[in-house]
């Protein structure tokens, strides 16, 4: 079967997992979304991003061991929201054009199939979080609730992205949580950072898919900003910028840290000049996402690093 054949509309065709995964594991590496990679790489970005702040505050680079635990905790735990998602959402997936082909919606996986596969991805998630200290731990498990209400939000409000930059921004406070038990405020600026960036790159994502969620009753900051788009996201980008340079300052940046800083800003202004309502558009953007978080990241990271020495 071509890869073509195998790809959903937003996969990464080029994704190795999805040349390589047996016909029989496909449906679950889709309901994982392990061929779209995008979603775990932008929920580690706050886990790496708020390690490498603790290290900058503690004079030292991120702590490696943390770095390698949260890769894979992103990993699994966006692949268990992803399923948990579907499971809830199977039914409006079947009435919107990108999400029709998907594993529930198309019967090529059944719910129960699909509930022992979350529950396997939550297990690794679980002994991830394990090896923390136990504020982190309690911490954690504190975003579950946001986590289990965020498929229902498209239901009853035009703001579901505000609950997913909730969840999604979680790992800005468990990276300093991690290192030092306990939370303070340049942790706090960097979770008001990631949550303001999830809001506008996710309002960027929800453009493709305007029109059948109108059909369907799906609600979105995407439908209500409508025309006015582009300046929605401008201001909640400024406002993910702004928090985010504050946070690094707070945390005793240096020159590296504050070039990241404005890096990741300019980065972000960029999103906002090419915004168009065009699916390709809106996907490519989303997905350079990955970029901003990781040059806010190397940037606070090298500057713990060379302080160091």
């Amino acid at each position: 079967m071509s890869i073509d054949a195998r790809a959903l509309p937003d996969s990464r065709r080029e994704s190795l997992v999805l040349r390589l995964a047996p016909d029989w594991a496909l449906p679950y590496v889709q309901l994982a979304r392990w061929d779209r990679p995008a979603g775990w790489q932008l929920l580690l970005a706050p886990c790496w991003e708020s390690a490498a702040l603790a290290g900058l505050a503690a004079h030292h680079g991120p702590n490696l061991w943390h770095l390698l635990l949260f890769l894979i905790g992103a990993i699994a735990m966006r692949g268990a929201g992803c399923t948990y998602n579907d499971i809830l959402d199977r039914k409006l997936d079947a009435g919107v054009e990108r999400t029709r082909g998907r594993p529930l919606p198309s019967g090529r996986a059944s719910v129960k199939g699909a509930a022992v596969f979350l529950i396997a991805q939550s297990l690794t998630g679980f002994f991830v979080l394990i090896c923390f200290n136990w504020f982190s731990i309690w911490l954690g498990i504190g975003s579950l609730a946001i986590v289990a209400v965020y498929p229902l939000m498209k239901r009853v409000t035009s703001w579901p992205q505000a609950v997913l930059g909730l969840a999604f921004s979680w790992g800005a406070l468990m990276g300093w949580a991690c290192a030092f038990g306990s939370l303070s405020w340049p942790a706090l600026a960097l979770y008001a950072s990631a949550w303001c960036w999830t809001v506008g790159y996710d309002t960027i994502y929800a453009q493709q898919d305007a029109r059948d969620d109108a059909i369907v009753g799906i609600r979105s900051t995407a439908r209500l900003f409508g025309a006015h788009a582009r300046f929605g996201v401008g201001a909640f980008y400024l406002l993910a910028a702004g928090s985010a340079l504050a946070a690094l300052m707070g945390a005793g940046a240096g020159v590296i840290a504050l070039a990241g800083g404005l890096a990741f800003a300019a980065h972000l202004g960029w999103q906002v000049w090419r915004m168009d309502a065009t699916p390709t558009t809106s996907l490519m953007l989303f997905r350079s996402n990955r970029d901003a978080g990781l040059i806010l990241f190397v940037g606070c990271a090298l500057n713990g690093w060379v302080g160091s020495f």
